[in-house]
């Protein structure tokens, strides 16, 4: 038996899952739902399901979990159409069925002693920030998020001024998800290419300028969330060492399987017991950051 297998037992489910809603956005992004209701029920933020994106194509793609429905059934994932897989997926129209596997991999896991979660997620990293912002509003315990998102390409939603104040910002940075801030989530955007309303830098610049905002109280409720390119991530481990911070990363790897048999997205993770190499698929995809991101 391979080793992890018997704990991923009755928790990853093969669906065929009817596509009940596509929107496109520009930069060949795509929001695909997809009426799933296992996956639906045991999704976490941070999870992800196993897609077939064609039939001709045998092999699936890894995609993040944006938002997930148990009553209603659905899982909703975005993507960016970087090949032929994800180029067809985006082709799909409603009632077209495709085969996922999910939900995949261990979530991010919040610390209730700790109710001021700075979430920051970059490119097609953004999916499990919203999430795990969904997760935090519905769950009824006084959160106080923060959520930041960056992108190099035009963001995947039509992004609107927001009413929430963020008075450590210049006044002219306002642009927001809509979805976040119909949570009450306040939420900021950053990018390099000029985009009005956004923050001119990377998303870790602008949540240093929240951070130097803190004090030592609010700093020991902090903790860190993140997903996106390795750069980055490492970038925001960093961050958070600098401000004393936990940190969980959601890591990006090639898979081939995803549900632990291949171990071709084993990365070096530091453990209790020493250096170990762990599947992102199933070990992961989060890991403690300064397991994986040494100084």
């Amino acid at each position: 038996m391979i080793a992890g297998a018997q704990a991923n037992r009755g928790t990853i489910f093969v669906e065929d899952a009817p596509v009940i809603d596509v929107r496109q956005y520009a930069g060949d992004q795509f929001v695909v739902r997809m009426h799933a209701p296992k996956c639906a029920a045991r999704a976490t933020a941070g999870s992800f399901a196993h897609v077939q994106c064609d039939e001709a194509i045998p092999m699936r793609r890894p995609l993040s979990i944006m938002r997930a429905d148990a009553d209603e059934g659905w899982i909703e994932v975005l993507f960016k159409i970087v090949g032929e897989g994800l180029r067809e997926l985006g082709k799909k129209n409603i009632g077209d069925i495709v085969s996922i596997i999910g939900p995949i991999g261990h979530g991010f896991a919040p610390t209730r002693e700790r109710p001021r979660p700075l979430l920051i997620g970059g490119g097609v990293g953004i999916p499990p920030m919203v999430f795990l912002a969904e997760s935090l509003h519905e769950d009824g315990r006084d959160w106080q998020p923060l959520v930041i998102m960056g992108s190099e390409i035009p963001f995947p939603f039509e992004s609107k001024k927001s009413v929430i104040l963020t008075p450590w910002l210049a006044g002219e940075i306002n642009k927001t998800m809509p979805l976040l801030e119909n949570w009450d989530i306040p939420a900021r955007l950053a990018t390099l290419q000029g985009y009005e309303g956004c923050y001119d830098g990377y998303v870790t610049d602008l949540a240093r300028e929240w951070l130097v905002t803190l004090g030592k109280k609010e700093l020991s409720e902090g903790e860190v969330f993140s997903c996106g390119p390795t750069p980055m991530l490492k970038a925001v481990a960093s961050l958070a060492r600098d401000f004393g911070l936990p940190c969980q990363v959601s890591l990006e790897e090639f898979m081939a399987c995803a549900v632990g048999g291949c171990a071709g997205c084993a990365v070096p993770v530091n453990t209790a017991d020493g250096p170990a190499m762990k599947r992102v698929c199933v070990d992961g995809p989060v890991f403690d950051a300064a397991a994986v991101f040494s100084e």
